[in-house]
Parts: structure tokens; sequence; C-alpha cells
């Protein structure tokens, strides 16, 4: 099996949850391979933050994006090359703040990319400021006296977008996370998960996560799913909705790649020549 292990020196946090979703990533790299899957195929972006720095931690083929800019970037990979698969690791505040319009249109255009958000709550990278996921009430350094703001729901968010894979893991479930990843990247359309992620510096959660993750026990229609994200009591886990639906490069683009079909050189000097006639 390929290994996606590189030499860099791993700077996030002891303890931190990204860890996790790094060996989760890993993990599903060998379910992947085991099913006959073309590793060489997967290809990877993200944005800035603590959850960037995955893209020095993973051995595959990519280009660091700038904040909030990683699904743009994927997306550009899949339209000028569909057969690759790529991966859009991104952070909270990267994807439901400064990224929400790229998030939202690839999931209404059903591109077929894979999305895993590193969900902390928390703008860990710059020292703990809160995010569009921080919870009411929660004091953080840019909201000394609690947080007055409601949080998004990112689950909701994606199924009213129209994404055909919504789910949520955690990185102490570590194989059930591992399965997730694999199952949205062979997903054939947008893919979208949310992980909630401890940062154990500015945003401890794992107590919580602890008690109130409950893995689900199959995917749900879109009311039933719906329902689920609303609950508060408990944290489901696992694939909450899917469906098949044609992916936008598909709808776009028919058969044709532009990596593999596009003309030679010649051929296009040959075309400008001809309109210059």
């Amino acid at each position: 099996m390929r290994e996606l292990g590189t030499d860099a020196e791993n700077t996030w946090c002891p303890g931190c949850g990204n860890f996790g979703i790094l060996r989760a990533v890993k993990k599903a790299a060998g379910l992947l391979d085991a099913s006959a899957f073309d590793l060489d195929t997967l290809v990877m972006s993200s944005g800035i933050g603590c959850h960037g720095k995955i893209f020095d931690y993973l051995d595959l083929s990519g280009v660091y994006s700038l904040h909030g800019r990683a699904i743009a970037t994927v997306t550009g990979m899949k339209m000028a090359n569909p057969l690759l698969h790529p991966l859009a690791f991104v952070g909270d505040g990267d994807a439901y703040g400064e990224g929400l319009a790229h998030l939202l249109f690839a999931a209404k255009r059903n591109m077929d990319i894979t999305v895993l958000v590193h969900d902390n709550g928390v703008y860990g990278l710059t020292t703990g400021q809160f995010t569009p996921t921080t919870e009411r009430g929660v004091t953080t350094r840019s909201s000394p006296h609690g947080n007055v703001e409601e949080p998004f729901n990112p689950l909701l968010l994606m199924l009213d977008a129209g994404a055909s894979f919504v789910a949520r893991g955690y990185p102490g479930k570590l194989d059930h996370l591992a399965d997730l990843i694999a199952r949205a990247i062979e997903h054939v359309g947008f893919s979208f998960i949310d992980v909630l992620q401890p940062c154990v510096t500015f945003h401890d959660t794992y107590e919580e996560y602890n008690r109130r993750v409950e893995v689900l026990d199959a995917t749900l229609n879109m009311a039933g799913a719906r329902e689920l994200a609303l609950q508060h009591d408990a944290l489901h886990i696992g694939v909450f909705y899917h469906e098949t639906a044609v992916p936008y490069h598909e709808r776009l683009l028919g058969d044709f790649n532009p990596v593999e079909d596009a003309p030679s050189r010649d051929e296009r000097l040959a075309a400008v020549e001809d309109l210059s006639r």
C-alpha cells in the first residue's frame, strides 16, 4: 500500500483533533487502495489555518490555497481534469466565513469534489477568536463577554444548498471517520463532511463530544436528515443524506476532458490563423 506520510515536522498542539483527521485520511487511503482505487488521482488543496498544515503532512499532489479559497481551487482541478478526485481541507472559519460562497455554490452545482471541514468553532492559528460555528455564549479572545451570535448549522446549510452527500464525523471515532472519508471520495458528486475537531488549546470539546456523540444506524431521507441535524441533545455522526445525481462537470463538459482532449499548440495556432483570414 502507498504511504501518504511525509517527513515534515508536525507543529499541531499535542492532543489536537487534527491528528485524528490526518490518521483517518491515511486509513481511508488504505481502504480505497484495497478496493483498487487509483490513489494517484487524489489531489488536494487547503486554506489558511491550523487545518491547512495537513497539506504538509500528506504525500499528495496539490496547491496550497488562500484563506477561504481551497474549494475554488479544487473546483478548478476537477474542471481541468475530470479524472481527478480532489480533496479540500478547510476550517470552519475558512469555509463558513471567508469561503462560504464557494462552499454553497460547489454544493448547489454538485461539483464532484470532497470537502472536509476541520470544525473546532475557533480560529486556532490566530489564537482563539470566535467563528461562524462558535456556540452562543462561548468566551473567546474576540468575544470576552461571550459570543452573542447564533452559530451556523453546517449540515442544514449543505442540505439546503443541494449537497448530494452530507456527513458528520469525529476523530474520537477514528475507524468510523476513515470509512466516512473513503465513502465521500468514492461518491460521484459533491461530498461534504463536517468533522467535530476539538482544539485543546482554545476550545477543548473532547469531554463534551465524548458524551454527546452518537453513531447513526443508517442514512436518512431529506426530512429525516434535517430533523436529526436540528437535534441538540446528541451529536450524531455518519452519513445524514446522499443521493445519486449527475455531477457538474458531466453536465457542462460531457465526455470532454480539457487535459486529454485539448488541441495541440499547432492546432490552436492554425485555428487562430484561420480566424484572422
